[in-house]
């Protein structure tokens, strides 16, 4: 599932070179730290307007599992936050929401 959404600034989106080494870059963390099925994965960029705030406002989405411990987590963030300045030079803001499985209703 995790599904890791882009927020980013027009402006600064504008100039960014690369996004499809950024993507499979977080894909290929999405796999190794959250252990997520390559398949499952969703990666969106949204331009946006921005009011105040980070230029990148980057969101996870992710099914609550044993495996996905805080420390797990942790991890994940520092080395997105690190891709992120890497491909973009600004620093994101980063959250993290999961949900329970028997909270989560999917279709497709």
């Amino acid at each position: 599932m995790p599904n890791l959404t882009f927020y980013i600034s027009e402006n600064l989106l504008e100039h960014v070179q690369d996004l499809s080494a950024l993507t499979k870059a977080c894909q290929s963390l999405c796999v190794k730290q959250l252990g997520a099925m390559p398949e499952k994965i969703h990666i969106m960029y949204i331009s946006v307007q921005s009011g105040c705030g980070q230029p990148v406002y980057a969101e996870l989405v992710y099914r609550l599992l044993a495996s996905r411990s805080p420390e797990v987590m942790t991890a994940f963030m520092r080395e997105l936050d690190q891709l992120i300045q890497k491909a973009m030079h600004v620093t994101p803001r980063i959250r993290c929401f999961a949900y329970p499985p028997q909270q989560l209703y999917a279709y497709n």
